[in-house]
């Protein structure tokens, strides 16, 4: 039997948002231990949203499928919504004829889209400052 530790997924705060970034395979005991940090950081301070993004991952068995959407019914609990971002098409063939459909998981196509569907304010938002050749002079009228 073939022992594999838990590596820590990384998760980072961007205000009140989670973006949990999954690279390659996630062993079962990574993704159970990503459940309860998740859910942990959530009843620790004020979060409204989580964003799982899983552009990095090839393959999406069952297990990991029940994980992702165990953590957003727990997330729902706490009063934080969870987006799914970056699934690979084949990634959501596999789900279709696995039969499993993530309920309550809402998908975005990429980390910017699911930002704005959890009302965060986008980092290509336009500048507060004026452009270049425009004047700065308050209107005379």
């Amino acid at each position: 039997m073939t022992y594999h530790p838990a590596v820590a997924v990384p998760v980072l705060e961007l205000g009140d948002i989670l973006l949990v970034t999954l690279q390659g395979d996630l062993h079962d005991g990574a993704a159970e231990q990503l459940q309860d940090d998740i859910t942990h950081r959530i009843a620790r301070r004020p979060v409204n949203g989580v964003v799982i993004d899983i552009s990095g991952v090839e393959i999406v068995d069952s297990f990991l499928g029940r994980v992702l959407a165990e953590i957003a019914a727990g997330a729902r609990l706490l009063a934080a919504r969870t987006v799914l971002t970056g699934m690979r098409p084949a990634v959501a063939i596999t789900l279709v004829e696995l039969g499993l459909t993530l309920p309550g998981l809402p998908t975005a196509l990429d980390v910017e889209s699911a930002l704005a569907s959890l009302g965060h304010a986008s980092s290509a938002a336009p500048s507060p400052h004026p452009q270049e050749g425009a004047s700065c002079k308050p209107d005379s009228a």
